[in-house]
């Protein structure tokens, strides 16, 4: 068994070699040779969760080929390693074949003689998350203990903690860059300015706008509410452009605090500020050739518009840290819910940035302001999330578009967007009715229309949308639409009065 001061030795040669910023393929490979020649463990396996597609993967191991090694890939919850991702609690397992929980997912224990083997999952960390898994296997010895195992093998982990986590955002970024190139052809076939929902006037004018100004190089600043569809807008302008082939960079300017966001834009340097063990490239740098699209660019800081201007004037800055100027060749395109100009008075955004920006403004209009794309925007989103869902809806009731037309949408075409999917998952009959939408849409703040607090008046609106129904299944025909009820003809000419429901307009 090792002895401490042989443990400690180990840990001053790992720390020697992190102190010299070397490479994590060494430190890992140093922390796994002292697993296995020092420790004596039969199996070691260093595992990553990758938070954006929630897989836990073998990234290093001894005691396995690499066939098993690919195998050993779980899910959170599954399996031990699984479960010490999920809840950040290490796992021993004196007995691997007693344990029902142990999947054997590599298939490295087929023998009989394996059953016997025991089995230690640490959770890696990194501040409160849980950022991937160490793990060995002991064969059965006399006098060896398992909780000095667990003590060794969690130092272990600690000292991988910072490693573990860097590397976990190189396989995340290599992988969003992967998945951005792939999406650029879907993309380009998707955000063309004819597939954007609109036929108002109102959105033709800022189609015509699109079209004039997506051929140039030219700066653009987007205009318009939130959730008006600005960042629609961008994409379309790029994938109309010449550089529809290159990337197209999104950044929201008001998601990060204004630390971060400095390093996201223009990328660090090794050694820039604690943490920042290797190169990183921005967005602008990543950009190189395309476009950028900056959102929410009101809410930058003045720092970061003075360095944004240069970037703008000259094509160049420095990544932070360093004192290498780095050219690139991008279009920018920004957007904003704010007024800059008030802003400016203010003081609280740059006059010469905003010049800059405002070389081709295109005003998205609010969804109030352009009432006829209601229903074609709700008959596409009632489409896509009809799909999506699987949840067949062949269309909107009556009834139903009434109450989104009367409605003020103060969350434009996103709120809408929102309101259809709720619809669609509410459907029972293929068909979204008012009842299906939610109660701001039908209430007397939010549409202008009477109160409908009482159930004399729920009831009311519920039988006026009953009688639409049926009475357009129905073509019309009073004899029939009543048939259909369970009423009389009589009842329902009386019903159909009392609503002022006009029932020619459905007759064929």
């Amino acid at each position: 068994m090792m002895r401490q001061e042989q443990f400690l030795g180990k840990l001053f040669e790992i720390g020697s070699a992190m102190v010299e910023d070397a490479p994590l393929d060494r430190i890992v490979n140093l922390v796994l040779a002292t697993m296995e020649l020092e420790l004596g463990f039969r199996r070691g396996m260093l595992t990553i969760h990758n938070r954006k597609s929630g897989e836990i993967f073998i990234d290093s191991s001894f005691g396995l080929s690499e066939k098993e090694a690919a195998r050993g890939k779980y899910r959170p919850g599954e399996g031990i390693t699984g479960r010490v991702v999920s809840t950040g609690k290490p796992v021993v397992v004196p007995r691997v074949c007693e344990e029902p929980q142990f999947l054997n997912r590599t298939g490295a224990r087929k023998d009989a003689d394996e059953g016997n083997v025991s089995f230690l999952c640490v959770p890696i960390r990194m501040g409160r998350e849980i950022t991937g898994t160490l793990s060995a296997d002991r064969s059965p010895e006399p006098g060896i203990s398992l909780d000095n195992d667990l003590r060794y093998l969690s130092i272990l982990a600690a000292v991988l903690s910072r490693h573990v986590y860097l590397h976990q955002l190189e396989h995340e970024e290599a992988e969003m860059e992967e998945e951005n190139q792939r999406l650029q052809n879907a993309l380009k076939e998707k955000f063309r300015p004819s597939n954007i929902v609109g036929h108002s006037k109102e959105m033709q004018i800022v189609f015509h706008l699109i079209e004039k100004i997506a051929p140039t190089q030219t700066t653009v600043l987007i205009l318009g509410e939130s959730g008006v569809g600005k960042e629609l807008v961008a994409q379309a302008i790029h994938y109309a452009s010449q550089r529809a082939d290159k990337p197209f960079i999104k950044f929201n300017c008001a998601a990060l605090p204004e630390s971060i966001i400095e390093s996201e834009l223009f990328g660090h340097e090794r050694g820039a500020f604690t943490g920042a063990t290797s190169q990183r490239r921005g967005r602008f740098e990543l950009a190189d050739g395309g476009t950028i699209f900056l959102d929410e660019i009101g809410e930058l800081s003045p720092s970061i518009q003075t360095k944004l201007l240069r970037v703008l004037q000259e094509h160049e800055f420095e990544r932070v840290g360093g004192d290498k100027t780095i050219r690139v060749d991008i279009r920018v395109i920004a957007a904003t819910n704010r007024d800059l100009r008030a802003e400016i008075q203010v003081g609280h955004f740059r006059e010469d940035l905003f010049y800059r920006l405002y070389v081709f403004p295109i005003t998205v209009p609010p969804l109030r302001e352009r009432r006829s794309d209601i229903v074609p925007l709700a008959d596409h989103f009632a489409g896509h999330f009809s799909t999506t869902s699987g949840k067949p809806v062949r269309r909107i009731s009556e009834p139903a578009i009434e109450l989104l037309m009367a409605y003020n949408w103060p969350g434009n075409v996103r709120e809408l967007e929102n309101v259809i999917e709720r619809a669609v998952i509410l459907s029972e009959d293929g068909v979204i009715h008012g009842y299906n939408l939610p109660p701001s849409l039908q209430t007397a703040e939010s549409s202008g229309t009477a109160s409908g607090g009482s159930l004399e008046e729920s009831v009311g609106r519920f039988e006026r949308e009953l009688i639409l129904e049926t009475l357009k299944n129905s073509h019309g025909n009073l004899a029939r639409t009543a048939r259909s009820l369970g009423t009389t003809e009589r009842v329902l000419g009386l019903r159909v009065k009392h609503y002022g429901i006009n029932a020619r307009k459905y007759r064929e």
